[in-house]
């Protein structure tokens, strides 16, 4: 370890101050450009000991969990609460533009879409069973560490009120080893998965279960994929139409966001007809399509399928919405496939969707809606339907995941 003074230069991918020294960059937590900071060093990794000059964006941090001096630890939740607004949203959509560029795209970007405090409705909380109870937070950054959660200015209200009734739900389904719980904030109450437990006891299943009978505001208890207790079908909302999702099931983690981005994709669609939506989940982007176009969701996850599927059925007033379960990433629908449809909306896995833009570029599908968690792989299947003729209308980068460097994008194109 050595310690010495440097001045940073520029924000990396993930938030870190950086500072490009003669054997290459140097990557300093919760230091950001301009500043003049002493820093002991670790190869290439540094640590803040002390700050000489700071940054005209440097604010006071919203939570008192982050930072190196945070309580419980340095919360790795969140990496950028101490940079301003203007420049927070700066760099987030600097993400998509470099992107972008590294594939030969020079879009017009937009401004990015801002989130606010309080929004998470989804939430993965690491737990841990101690001699005092269950030791329930987030993990330090590159660590197994768990900072336990007095304040979290980021997840909602409805989730935090109830994080005591989370904590006991979790310890009578705790072993001897750390494992995740994941909430979700729906119209009933929370709906609580719990992963990376051994299989319950009996004597378990009976302390979950009469837990959650004292317990208000909980919809429903899985552990490793199977219900345990469902007082209430956990719903969510897609414009009207209710789905209650499987356990675990991924879905959007904001409101706001959900709807930001769905409004992109529907205002580009149009008066589309028949609509494609691949990778389509329980339904978030398809059943709000199915309110003016006829529907053909793809999806490899049954169970979410099934959701979606069942949804549709149970609400008037849809357009008629076929589903097809199909590993879009081994197979993804053929050009002789996609001729069918007037739109394609696709909304993958960080991965992206190499395969199917591949055969997308071939096709004659009119219009194209792209969402992604990852700019990277977007921009890599950007450049392959830019190159089979498609022209970007639009790029916006939506701020989904507050005060991380994480970044949602949807893109729209037209075939030429």
């Amino acid at each position: 370890m050595s310690t010495e003074t440097v001045t940073i230069t520029s924000l990396g991918a993930q938030g870190d101050g950086i500072v490009h020294g003669p054997s290459g960059p140097i990557y300093v937590p919760f230091a950001l450009p301009g500043e003049t900071v002493a820093i002991a060093r670790v190869k290439n990794h540094g640590t803040v000991m002390s700050t000489s000059v700071a940054s005209p964006d440097r604010i006071q941090p919203a939570c008192r969990h982050f930072g190196p001096e945070g309580v419980g630890g340095s919360c790795g939740g969140c990496s950028l609460q101490h940079l301003a607004r203007p420049a927070y949203g700066a760099f987030k959509r600097s993400l998509v533009v470099a992107a972008l560029k590294s594939k030969g795209l020079e879009p017009e970007v937009g401004p990015l879409v801002e989130a606010e405090a309080g929004q998470r409705r989804r939430v993965v909380f690491a737990a841990r069973r101690t001699e005092k109870g269950l030791l329930v937070g987030f993990n330090q950054a590159e660590s197994h560490h768990i900072v336990p959660i007095e304040e979290c200015p980021v997840i909602s209200a409805g989730i935090f009120a109830r994080l005591e009734a989370v904590r006991t739900i979790g310890l009578a389904a705790a072993g001897a080893d750390a494992f995740r719980i994941t909430v979700i904030e729906s119209l009933t109450g929370l709906d609580v998965a719990i992963d990376g437990v051994k299989q319950l006891s009996d004597r378990q299943r009976r302390d979950v279960t009469e837990a959650v009978l004292k317990l208000r505001g909980i919809a429903r208890v899985s552990v490793n994929g199977e219900i345990v207790i469902e007082p209430q079908k956990p719903l969510l909302d897609f414009a009207g139409v209710r789905v209650s999702p499987p356990p675990g099931a991924f879905t959007q983690a904001t409101i706001a966001a959900e709807e930001a981005m769905a409004k992109l994709a529907l205002d580009h669609v149009g008066k589309a007809k028949w609509v494609a939506d691949l990778f389509a989940g329980v339904g978030t982007f398809a059943l709000r399509l199915a309110r003016t176009a006829q529907v053909h969701a793809v999806e490899s996850d049954e169970k979410a399928l099934k959701a979606l599927d069942h949804a549709a059925r149970n609400t008037q007033g849809l357009k008629p919405v076929s589903v097809e379960k199909r590993d879009l990433f081994r197979r993804p629908l053929m050009v002789s496939e996609l001729k069918a449809f007037d739109a394609v909306v696709f909304d993958p896995p960080r991965a992206g969707a190499e395969e199917q833009c591949k055969e997308l570029a071939r096709s004659a599908v009119k219009k194209v809606v792209a969402v992604s968690c990852n700019p990277l792989s977007l921009a890599r299947d950007l450049a392959i339907l830019v190159g089979g003729g498609y022209a970007i209308t639009g790029v916006t980068p939506i701020d989904q995941f507050l005060w991380t460097p994480h970044v949602e994008v949807v893109a729209t194109l037209v075939r030429r």
